[in-house]
């Protein structure tokens, strides 16, 4: 099974993790987050990555999800494009999360897709909604 690596400012991360275990009531794949302070050294975020990574990595790879792209945590994840096995998605958000949590037991490449796909589709302007 993938692992799963959450990159962000300091504790968005964490409350996604927490809010998408809640709403599913389980977590089910290896989860880790890495919290992303503005007194943090970027070269120590780096090495904090690349363990929770290998640590996460039982064979079947690591997504990592970031928030902005551009950000440090987005810069520190692409520390671990290097690596076999890793693929890396930006803009996390709760509908992202959800919807790789929901489709857990899929291969890296299908679930960064989805990933992308639960993102974007959990992004909808209601008003346009509500005049359809």
């Amino acid at each position: 099974m993938v692992g799963l690596l959450i990159i962000t400012h300091d504790n968005i991360g964490a409350e996604l993790a927490t809010t998408a275990t809640a709403m599913l009531g389980m977590c089910p794949l290896a989860m880790k987050v890495l919290s992303v302070s503005r007194d943090c050294d970027p070269d120590d975020l780096v090495a904090t990555a690349k363990h929770l990574a290998d640590g996460l990595d039982q064979g079947d790879g690591v997504l990592v999800l970031a928030d902005m792209y551009g950000s440090t945590p987005s810069n520190v994840a692409s520390h671990l494009l290097d690596r076999a096995g890793v693929r890396v998605v930006t803009g996390v958000n709760l509908p992202m999360l959800v919807r790789v949590m929901n489709y857990s037991w899929l291969a890296l490449p299908e679930l960064a897709q989805k990933a992308l796909t639960g993102g974007r589709e959990g992004i909808v302007d209601s008003a346009v909604l509500r005049e359809e």
